[in-house]
């Protein structure tokens, strides 16, 4: 067996798989070593949701814009479903109504819309806006059921572009243009590793001083009552306080200090509410964070309430059943959004660091090979 390529990817999480489908896209035959026997990491325990209003401005905003093209165009030829587009985010408090209005304002708001209660009530339903102080659309947000599209997008870069996946394999040494796994050694002109959560691993020496620590989620999906439609992503107050694009607005400051003393169990859990919906009707609720060098395995329920809570009074449910609970875990710490470091000038380390993955890894991707 040929174990030469012009590129090797460690790493089959999705962006790993970025960096397969930009090089494949430019003539390279790509090698993806993977240590699971399939993804099983954060590429498939979050949203699905490819998300553009919000990221910080500067390189995060204009990967995800880039990002959200490429999945656009790349589903429908790797026959990947997008579930729904768009995002509502509803503003309760005045003060979070601000803060909407001030991100408009910037360039990032381009396409988006500000709409008042009543507005969009008639114009989003499943909104409980009784009370609300506005809401904002953005066009530009794609969803995908994620525990699907990875393997599916690793499928169709298989078939599609000849890539070579060795999935069950732990890459222990890289020495470009030597990869030696548990098994065999490997040989190609550049490699990127992608080592996700792995970060005491060959990557180690890289990451260390950038002092990354792990951040656990909690998230749920839960069955609403038959026929109800979500037909965009939703999200809440809370959201306007995490998300970088948001938050560095100075309108912020107020918000923040309002939910500090209305949320203070909520902002200490890291929660902001984000609800998806699946085609089989379900929806996908999170999140929280907690910060940890080792993860601590067990959920925790007092969690999971508040965040019901939140979906409870973001969405005009008259029940919601939950149906599975689960954990996710990703990178955290760096200065930046995402760790990208050069070992030598044939080998790259990256490490997204802001659970966006899914929304900025193929902007990250064209730029690796842009500069390469």
């Amino acid at each position: 067996m040929n174990e030469t390529s012009d590129l090797i990817v460690v790493g089959a999480g999705i962006v790993g798989l970025a960096h397969a489908y930009v090089a494949a896209r430019r003539g390279l035959s790509v090698t993806v070593v993977e240590r699971d026997h399939r993804c099983v990491g954060a590429s498939i325990r979050n949203f699905g949701f490819i998300t553009v209003s919000g990221q910080p401005a500067g390189d995060t905003w204009r990967r995800a814009r880039i990002s959200r093209d490429v999945w656009a165009e790349l589903a429908p030829q790797a026959r990947i479903p997008i579930e729904h587009r768009g995002l509502w985010l509803l503003a309760r408090r005045p003060r979070a109504a601000a803060v909407l209005q001030a991100f408009m304002d910037t360039d990032m708001a381009d396409g988006n819309v500000l709409y008042d209660a009543p507005d969009a009530a008639a114009l989003a339903p499943m909104l409980r806006t009784e009370g609300a102080a506005a809401a904002m659309y953005s066009p530009h947000e794609l969803r995908v059921e994620s525990r699907l599209a990875i393997p599916q997008l690793a499928a169709w870069l298989a078939d599609r572009h000849g890539v070579r996946f060795l999935y069950g394999e732990a890459v222990l040494d890289i020495d470009t243009p030597r990869v030696r796994t548990a098994r065999r050694e490997l040989f190609a002109e550049r490699v990127v590793l992608c080592p996700g959560t792995e970060l005491n691993g060959v990557g180690q020496p890289a990451l260390a001083p950038h002092g990354l620590k792990l951040t656990r989620l909690q998230m749920l999906r839960v069955r609403p009552e038959p026929g109800f439609m979500l037909n965009t992503a939703v999200m809440g107050d809370l959201s306007l306080v995490r998300y970088g694009g948001y938050a560095a607005l100075p309108e912020s400051a107020a918000l923040l200090a309002q939910l500090q003393d209305e949320e203070a169990d909520s902002l200490a859990a890291g929660i902001h509410l984000i609800a998806v919906q699946s085609a089989d009707g379900t929806l996908v609720v999170g999140d929280s964070h907690h910060s940890f060098a080792t993860p601590e395995p067990y959920a925790d329920e007092s969690v999971d309430r508040l965040i019901l809570r939140h979906l409870r009074e973001t969405l005009d449910l008259a029940q919601c059943e939950v149906v599975s609970r689960w954990t996710g875990v990703y990178p955290t710490g760096a200065a930046a959004d995402c760790v990208i470091e050069a070992p030598d000038a044939a080998t790259r380390v990256v490490v997204v660091t802001s659970g966006t993955g899914a929304s900025t890894a193929f902007g990250i991707a064209q730029e690796i090979f842009d500069d390469w």
